[in-house]
């Protein structure tokens, strides 16, 4: 009877940990977009923010970087709790968000370059500045086009994801549903982005669901944690 109860504290100890960390990335990713635009963000609206304020423009950038660290944190945490559910679709969902994590970062290199070439120690003095403008929309395209990029794969963790949810027996089906049909959204917010960047409007429905997906997931790992029945005590 103690060991199932310790088995029972273990594992909700990790479902609220890792749906503190998941809330901590979905705000910090609306801050970073506060502050710099940065994620949504239009070419224009980014370069703005840019120009105009500088210094909170770097706060976003800093938040989105840290934002991306507490997403792979969030997929270990996950792993820790499916992997008694399937071992090999839990380390798949975790390889893919860990590489789309890593293009996300990749990502963020060309807005340091666009926010360095209207710096004065920058060296770039000897650029008009339709030339500086016109490096920085280039940089912050670049950033775009990885950053949508990285949708590829953080639609299709979700899948493998999604899968582990409904089977797990200790979190409620309805959401691991939700996380799939969240995949479908990213994958096609990765095809709009690449193949028609102009038709934004078709990825909005898919941002609900994603809304309701992930953050009712942080939510129910934060604040219900998982049931006693289902796996065994999850590890580290």
């Amino acid at each position: 009877m103690s060991s199932k109860i310790t088995d029972r504290l273990a594992r909700s100890t990790v479902a609220r940990i890792t749906g503190g960390l998941y809330i901590a990335y979905i705000l910090g990713m609306i801050l970073a977009d506060v502050l710099g635009h940065i994620g949504r963000g239009t070419v224009e609206q980014v370069y703005q923010a840019i120009v105009t304020n500088p210094a909170s423009f770097r706060a976003g950038l800093v938040v989105n970087l840290f934002s991306a660290l507490l997403f792979l944190l969030v997929a270990w945490g996950l792993y820790v709790l499916l992997r008694p559910v399937d071992k090999n679709l839990a380390l798949l969902f975790l390889l893919l968000n860990a590489v789309g994590v890593a293009i996300h970062c990749v990502s963020s290199f060309p807005l340091i370059s666009a926010l360095l070439q209207g710096d004065a120690v920058s060296g770039m003095q000897g650029f008009s500045a339709a030339q500086l403008e016109g490096m920085a929309h280039l940089s912050i395209n670049t950033y775009k086009t990885g950053f949508v990029t990285a949708q590829l794969f953080f639609s299709t963790w979700l899948f493998p994801l999604g899968y582990l949810v409904y089977k797990s027996k200790f979190l409620p089906k309805f959401l691991g549903v939700l996380l799939m049909l969240d995949g479908v959204g990213c994958m096609i917010w990765f095809l709009q982005g690449i193949l028609a960047p102009d038709l934004r409007a078709i990825t909005y429905p898919g941002l609900a669901v994603s809304f309701l997906a992930e953050v009712g997931l942080a939510i129910w790992l934060l604040v219900m944690g998982v049931k006693a029945k289902g796996t065994k005590k999850a590890s580290v």
